[in-house]
């Protein structure tokens, strides 16, 4: 298997067929927003490759050098449940070696399936995610935040990071708004708007 760039016709398909049934409409980026920063030299849309069927994907959405956000990880339905999102980690981590990679996983509290989202970050602690101490909430999703890196970095270093990322594609207005770095951890139950609104 092999992670390398799809085509954008491939990518195209990956989104239609592969990212639109596994998020919800809330968290998912439209396409042409991530066919516009992938134009830009700002997203990463790498996707494994099994001879040439696309099995699954990994999203990078980048930051200052060395930095970056793993923004989607997806593994196709036709192949779930056989290994594949922990070989997608680890080649993306080889890809990428040397750079911080934050993540994002939903908050099981806030989470529609809790149990779902206890399995996520077990998922994500198994392939080497460390946990933050810091929790995020993006357009009304309660988020944990977690990060890959060759030694543990303090919280202050990864907002001032992750914060960046946000930034360099919002608005100020629009970042005040849908952006939380870090969430209030005494904030109730937050309320989801589509990532296009």
């Amino acid at each position: 298997m092999e992670l390398r760039m799809p085509t954008p016709e491939q990518l195209r398909t990956v989104y239609a067929a592969d990212l639109k049934e596994s998020f919800p409409a809330s968290e998912l980026k439209p396409l042409r927003a991530i066919e516009q920063m992938w134009a830009d030299g700002r997203y990463y849309p790498w996707c494994l490759f099994d001879g040439d069927e696309i099995v699954g994907t990994c999203f990078l959405w980048m930051g200052h050098p060395g930095w970056a956000l793993l923004d989607y990880l997806c593994v196709s339905s036709r192949r779930r449940n056989g290994g594949i999102g922990a070989v997608i980690l680890e080649k993306m981590l080889e890809r990428e070696q040397g750079s911080i990679i934050l993540g994002e996983s939903e908050a099981p509290i806030h989470a529609p399936d809790p149990a779902m989202a206890e399995r996520r970050l077990g998922f994500y602690a198994r392939n080497h995610a460390r946990m933050a101490g810091y929790d995020t909430e993006m357009f009304g999703a309660h988020y944990k935040t977690l990060y890959w890196a060759a030694a543990p970095v303090s919280d202050e270093r990864l907002m001032e990071e992750h914060r960046f990322i946000y930034q360099s594609q919002f608005s100020p207005e629009r970042y005040a708004r849908y952006v939380q770095i870090p969430r209030d951890p005494l904030a109730g139950p937050p309320c989801q708007v589509p990532w296009d609104e």
